[in-house]
């Protein structure tokens, strides 16, 4: 017979599985569909490995990927809220807060607890590890929209200011990447991708 903390386990790694229904906004590369939110967390957790070099001094590059990989498992409950709907944002916080507790909840205890503080310091940015992550979460959708000729930005009418604006975080998350994302957003406008 099984014992009870791997069934909780077992329960908890059965339940995530649902995070692969969940579609996100942004379309792949290949702009053949869009993204769900398993996906997401995977290519954030392989940039984190291949961006590593330009981490701040400080960052945890493996708690980094720890983070990314259950930052977004609330959107099993709470569902993806576009970054671009104000009206959608104005309860977010508090849905995810309530599937935090429900999905992390599944698990034994001391298993629980060390899974909650990554979503938890991952939300509250207040160390460079949540911040180096929090600006990779910033940076995969722009490089999807960038790649797929503006992709949801389009669909949206989504402007430059609102751009500048989600990606600020990468400004203080990845000072190093900061340049990069700049040249992107300008190559956009200047593409038609984004409206000036």
């Amino acid at each position: 017979m099984t014992n009870q903390r791997l069934q909780q386990q077992i329960a908890f790694v059965v339940e995530i599985d649902r995070l692969k229904q969940v579609l996100r906004q942004t379309l792949l590369i290949d702009a053949s569909r869009r993204e769900n939110s398993a996906e997401h967390s995977w290519h954030l957790a392989m940039m984190a490995l291949v961006l590593a070099e330009y981490a701040p001094v400080g960052v945890d590059i493996q708690r980094a990927i720890h983070q990314v990989l259950v930052h977004d498992l609330v959107e099993i409950d709470a569902g993806d809220t576009f970054c671009y709907d104000s009206a959608g944002h104005k309860d977010k916080a508090q849905r995810e807060q309530q599937a935090a507790d429900r999905i992390f909840g599944l698990l034994p205890a001391p298993v629980a607890q060390d899974l909650r503080q990554l979503w938890d310091e991952f939300e509250s940015q207040t160390t460079p590890t949540a911040r180096f992550a929090a600006a990779l979460d910033r940076m995969q959708p722009l490089l999807h929209n960038w790649r797929t000729g503006g992709g949801t930005w389009r669909q949206h009418s989504i402007c430059r200011a609102q751009v500048m604006q989600r990606m600020a975080p990468v400004e203080t998350g990845a000072p190093e990447l900061w340049p990069f994302v700049l040249e992107v957003i300008e190559e956009s406008v200047a593409q038609g991708y984004l409206v000036a």
